[in-house]
């Protein structure tokens, strides 16, 4: 009677388990579109087919296949174009898009007043810091050429000239780039993106020209692989902007509306 049991006991824990997680068809949908996509079945820029089209293939409803699409684009793996030539694209899975993904969301934050420019602009000061001193470090030729020609279009133009602030914005997320670490110059990008020094200042001659040498000092330190040349320039250049931003957000707080 006891080999019995125990015999019965070792045939209970031979049974194979047939029993899965049975998903939902929203889920089910969602899934094997993200699988395609970081499968590289699904390439990025790749336009998804229609709504209707992949309702067809699932076998599930439009709603369905809405519901799928609105998880996949929160997630940045996609994103919705409107109108006539729009529809649903695959978005780029690296830290660029990180980068926009992370932005998007400080930007809502700036606008729902959650959180303040200062809070943003600090974080990003503070990121900007270690970047260099990697960049010092990890910097390529190419890396070094493609920063000074960066620097060299801000030399060509006015303070005036709208593309001034873009061009500062590459500069700053060239040098993160250079880093060689892909989460902090995804990070610089977003922040650097919502909280750009120069459209915060006013600009004039003598602030162009000690941002411009306060650039090339920068530049310097990463091409000469000196880190603790990097850290000091980039401190000076972030302490200078800001002193600047402070002053100009005082005197327009104190004006009368």
């Amino acid at each position: 009677m006891s080999n019995s049991t125990h015999g019965g006991d070792t045939r209970q824990s031979q049974t194979p388990i047939l029993g899965q997680k049975v998903l939902r068809p929203r889920q089910q949908v969602e899934d094997a579109l993200r699988k395609a996509v970081l499968d590289g079945q699904l390439r990025t820029g790749d336009r998804l087919p229609p709504e209707t089209e992949l309702a067809r293939q699932f076998s599930v409803s439009r709603p369905t296949i809405r519901e799928a699409l609105s998880a996949l684009e929160s997630q940045g793996l996609i994103r919705k174009v409107p109108g006539a030539g729009g529809g649903s694209f695959v978005q780029a899975v690296d830290y660029t898009a990180l980068g926009e993904v992370v932005q998007e969301s400080m930007h809502n934050l700036l606008r729902l007043g959650s959180v303040s420019f200062q809070e943003v602009a600090m974080a990003r000061q503070h990121l900007e810091i270690p970047v260099a001193v990697l960049a010092a470090s990890n910097r390529t030729d190419a890396d070094l050429k493609e920063l000074r020609a960066i620097h060299a279009d801000m030399k060509r133009r006015t303070v005036g000239d709208p593309l001034i602030a873009e061009l500062d914005a590459q500069f700053h997320i060239t040098i993160a780039r250079m880093s060689g670490n892909r989460i902090l110059a995804a990070l610089v990008y977003a922040l650097h993106r919502e909280s750009e020094p120069v459209g915060y200042l006013d600009l004039t001659p003598e602030l162009g020209r000690d941002t411009f040498a306060q650039h090339q000092r920068i530049i310097k330190a990463i091409a000469d692989r000196d880190p603790e040349a990097a850290e000091h320039a980039i401190i000076e250049h972030l302490s200078y902007l800001r002193d600047h931003i402070r002053i100009n957000m005082d005197a327009n707080a104190s004006v009368p509306v």
